[in-house]
């Protein structure tokens, strides 16, 4: 990830939400209703802790296509839950927000880089990233246990046995429930 500090969280009252004040979660800022991701990171990597310091990062180094694809689909507005992955318990932690899309992954030029993709180039780049801006911590940890247990991979991909994408859709029930499960702490 390539952070970028750019917003005060104190001056967008959106990042400000307490476990009382749920996100408004009406319509993204093309007008369009908000589309929910889930967006996974070792916290060792990168965690929510470190978007929350550095309010909006890049999400870059992602070289799975089809999640590449599901990046290029979101728009600014949309939602995103913060998954801890490759920890003890993984889960949903956090809430972010789409700030901008369809911008160039930096990283993949870059030979010092984990994610340096040799076969891209200036005129012709494969990965794309998007920039995410903190919204808020959840009051407790959504473990995947407990989502085993509230969903079936239908509703939420992350459930799948062996699904190792980093980006996944959320549909907007199965949202709306995670929404209310994370409120209830």
């Amino acid at each position: 990830m390539e952070p970028h500090q750019q917003d005060n969280p104190s001056t967008d009252p959106a990042i400000n939400k307490t476990a009382d004040s749920p996100v408004n979660t009406d319509a993204n800022l093309s007008g369009d209703a908000v589309n929910y991701w889930l967006m996974k990171s070792e916290p060792d990597t990168y965690g929510i802790d470190d978007l929350a310091r550095e309010v909006t990062t890049l999400w870059d180094g992602i070289r799975n296509y089809q999640a590449r694809n599901f990046m290029r689909s979101m728009q600014p507005g949309d939602r995103a839950f913060f998954y801890h992955s490759n920890v003890k318990p993984p889960g949903i932690v956090g809430l972010m927000e789409v700030v901008e899309t369809a911008l160039v992954d930096p990283s993949q030029f870059d030979a010092q880089s984990p994610y340096f993709d040799p076969a891209a180039n200036q005129e012709k780049p494969r990965w794309d990233c998007a920039r995410l801006r903190y919204l808020r911590h959840f009051p407790k940890l959504l473990s995947l246990d407990l989502l085993k247990e509230q969903f079936s991979a239908e509703q939420l991909g992350v459930v799948k046995r062996g699904n190792r994408l980093s980006i996944l859709p959320v549909p907007p029930d199965t949202a709306q429930r995670l929404l209310i499960l994370l409120e209830q702490g």
